[in-house]
């Protein structure tokens, strides 16, 4: 009895620490029989501690508490799995925190768990924000009059819009207000049905809005009905020109009178192609397709035209408000370029 006794601590100290791999693949075809079920039994109980301990360090406390507190919050297991994963890497335990405080901000939102998990899919790099910073941006997408409901709708379909500073949202919103005389209901509504709008470059933001108001003739009103900002601004010259060139749009005098019935902004622009060369162009696809080619040469041409006069125009540009113009230099609107 004390044989086998002493014949099994020397096998447990004599695999302890060594690989659960290499335990494995031992050879016991040649041992004794009582040897060779003795060394089976110890090598799978020693490989059994070995994944366990390993489980527990892959896992950590940390990972137990975030998963816990996930479903504290309403989110399934497999939710809160999913969502822990985005935790697990060489700073665990400081990420954990700091997912799980942004994700329970946007639940406090308002948020349903599986609306925070498309969010957190869609835009991964919203669970760097800080929860107070989340909190801020909210509260000042609120100020400019996104209420609930609309709020919600708008951080679902584009939650970039919580990655950007404050900053960066009021510019755009006081660019709208001072420079395109949108009301601040209006650019409320442009701001839930085109959040996007955000991250766009400023001058060319501003080339397209003049575009439209002077070389088009369209007003406000009708610029949000057509959903303007979604669109382009390349389409929105390229089916304007089209259209002007096949005598079926004319630019508005002084008066706002045109010798033709110009069809409505959302009536041409925001349709698909195929309505538009049907309805409205009366044209077929590869004619449109050779005027897109001609269009996108007659821009280019414009752009080197435009870089070579850009010195003369920005030493004579000393008067322009400062902080729309932070995205760069060169194109400063529609009205500048045709004067």
């Amino acid at each position: 009895m004390a044989v086998h006794a002493s014949r099994r601590l020397v096998l447990q100290w004599t695999f302890r620490g060594t690989p659960c791999r290499f335990i494995s693949g031992l050879n016991v075809g040649n041992l004794a029989p009582h040897v060779k079920q003795q060394t089976v039994s110890i090598s799978r109980n020693l490989c059994s501690r070995h994944d366990k301990h390993a489980t527990e360090h892959a896992t950590g406390p940390w990972r137990v508490e975030m998963l816990s507190s996930l479903v504290d919050l309403g989110f399934t297991e497999a939710q809160a799995e999913q969502l822990a994963r985005g935790a697990s890497d060489g700073r665990a335990g400081h990420a954990a925190t700091q997912h799980l405080s942004t994700l329970s901000a946007l639940v406090t939102l308002g948020l349903n768990p599986s609306s925070v998990l498309k969010v957190v899919e869609k835009c991964p790099e919203l669970l760097r924000v800080k929860a107070a910073q989340l909190q801020q941006r909210v509260d000042n997408l609120r100020k400019l009059g996104l209420v609930e409901g609309s709020l919600q709708r708008v951080v679902s379909h584009y939650p970039q819009l919580l990655t950007l500073p404050r900053k960066r949202v009021n510019m755009v919103s006081r660019f709208l207000r001072e420079k395109c005389l949108f009301t601040g209901q209006q650019v409320t509504e442009i701001l839930r049905d085109t959040p996007a709008i955000v991250q766009e470059d400023m001058t060319q933001l501003e080339y397209k809005f003049q575009y439209a108001y002077f070389r088009m003739g369209i007003r406000q009103p009708e610029m949000l009905k057509a959903g303007l900002f979604r669109i382009s601004l390349e389409e929105v010259r390229c089916r304007h020109a089209f259209l002007e060139r096949r005598g079926f749009y004319q630019t508005p005098d002084k008066k706002g009178q045109t010798r033709i019935v110009n069809p409505k902004l959302k009536d041409f622009l925001a349709v698909p192609e195929d309505a538009f060369l049907n309805q409205v162009a009366l044209a077929t696809r590869e004619e449109f397709e050779v005027f897109r080619k001609l269009m996108a040469k007659e821009m280019l041409e414009e752009d080197e035209d435009e870089l070579e006069s850009g010195d003369e125009d920005d030493e004579d540009d000393e008067d322009s408000e400062e902080g729309y113009e932070s995205e760069g230099r060169g194109s400063a609107g529609y009205r500048k370029r045709k004067k």
